[in-house]
């Protein structure tokens, strides 16, 4: 903990975008709780339901997929400041006009407004991860990656258990009200940065530095494939719908609350309990350097193997928590490290692009398998939800067996780099 603190003391400016995030964030996981709600309960008894659910959070991850391309040149071109303050301001103004979902027949509003917010998230995700090198030096790259990370998992918990009481108390408005007033501080305190110049000190500049197309930096991560490579881990932690499968548990297995919403906090905040697990005991092993996380990223993947297994079997509430521990805290190491890894082998002037792509692989992977753990789960009924994460089990094991065999080409590569070419 004394390393967060020192970290924020010594850069203020890394500490204003941290803060930002951990308000915006609390009030993002209101919204999320109370909306998966709404939607459960407005398609309740439908034939449709399970896909109503995937819908939702289609709603979620699709416009990132089809926005990343434009998005990652915006990052690379323009002012990444400024770009993250009108993300920021028009997400608020977006999620008070949710307010207006407040029938099952104004249903289509939810998905239509949730587009148009993850839309502008689009832009500031990858913003968000590309002006992070120049506002800390490059040796607390790590540190300040894993404090994003701790920081989302944190907030999941928080604003998950929390968002389920106030929702249950004082209902949807209040959750949306939240959520857009936390966009609006987000975006006050991000006006207050001033980015530095660590990002330069990184790397050289590279030759192909000024042409800023999204082709550029597609052939960029093709040349390069320790970074190609860092690109891919988060599509493999996304070869199955956490979240479907959670909403499921939490509205049809093991109901508490006014539609499941203390069901589905209790298991969000499990998850994000065991986000916060996961990097901080696996950066005791941690020295930094790029191989090293390389290795790391090989538990993170046995860990989301696990995990899955044991949510696929769980007879309780409590063992389903406990699982999602287990799932989330390899999917954090993941997460974490391969941002990382972006960050140190890649120049400044193709961040923006290569955490777009990063996001646009995460995003793809996400929309399918929500789309397909909806189906799946319409086809054999919500009661048997169980047999569709343990299938994701067995999935899984696909991009851990793949990883370890990427590993074992780079380094074999790099200690040869007169053949490989570099």
């Amino acid at each position: 903990m004394s390393n967060y603190v020192q970290l924020i003391r010594n850069n203020p400016d890394f500490g204003r975008l941290w803060l930002a995030q951990v308000i915006s964030l609390f009030g993002d996981w209101f919204s999320l709780i109370v909306l998966s709600a709404l939607v459960s309960s407005y398609s309740a008894g439908a034939a449709w339901e399970g896909l109503a659910v995937s819908g939702f959070l289609l709603a979620h991850f699709v416009p990132p997929l089809v926005f990343s391309p434009w998005a990652g040149v915006l990052v690379d071109r323009f002012d990444r400041k400024r770009l993250l303050i009108i993300s920021d301001v028009s997400r608020a103004v977006v999620v008070l006009l949710l307010l207006l979902a407040n029938a099952p027949e104004r249903l289509w509003l939810v998905y239509v407004l949730t587009v148009i917010q993850f839309a502008f998230s689009a832009v500031f995700e990858p913003g968000r991860s590309a002006i992070l090198p120049s506002l800390v030096p490059p040796r607390d790259l790590v540190l300040a990656n894993t404090l994003s990370s701790v920081t989302w998992s944190v907030m999941l918990a928080v604003g998950a258990i929390t968002g389920g009481v106030v929702a249950s108390l004082f209902g949807t408005a209040a959750a949306l009200m939240v959520d857009a007033a936390s966009f609006a501080v987000s975006a006050l305190l991000i006006s207050q940065i001033k980015p530095h110049r660590y990002a330069e000190e990184r790397l050289e500049p590279p030759v192909a530095g000024s042409d800023r197309s999204f082709t550029e930096g597609l052939r960029y991560a093709l040349r390069h494939p320790a970074t190609g490579a860092a690109l891919l881990v988060k599509l493999g932690l996304s070869l199955g719908s956490v979240d479907t499968v959670l909403i499921v548990y939490g509205t049809k297995l093991f109901i508490y609350g006014d539609h499941g919403t203390i069901s589905m906090s209790i298991l969000w905040g499990a998850f994000g309990i065991g986000a916060v697990l996961g990097p901080a005991l696996t950066n005791r092993f941690n020295d930094g350097s790029v191989r090293i996380m390389r290795r790391l990223v090989i538990v993170g993947y046995i860990s989301v193997v696990i995990g899955w297994f044991l949510f696929g079997s769980a007879p309780t509430l409590a063992v389903a928590s406990l699982a999602l521990v287990v799932r989330a805290m390899g999917g954090s190491v993941n997460w974490t490290y391969s941002s990382v890894i972006i960050q140190k082998s890649a120049p400044d002037a193709f961040l923006g692009r290569m955490f777009a792509l990063d996001m646009a692989g995460f995003q793809l992977a996400t929309a399918a398998s929500i789309l397909l753990t909806g189906h799946f789960i319409d086809l054999i009924g919500s009661e048997n939800v169980r047999q569709v994460v343990i299938g994701f089990g067995f999935v899984s094991l696909a991009p851990l067996m793949a990883w370890m065999l990427v590993v074992a080409w780079l380094e074999r590569r790099e200690l040869t780099p007169a053949i490989s070419g570099d």
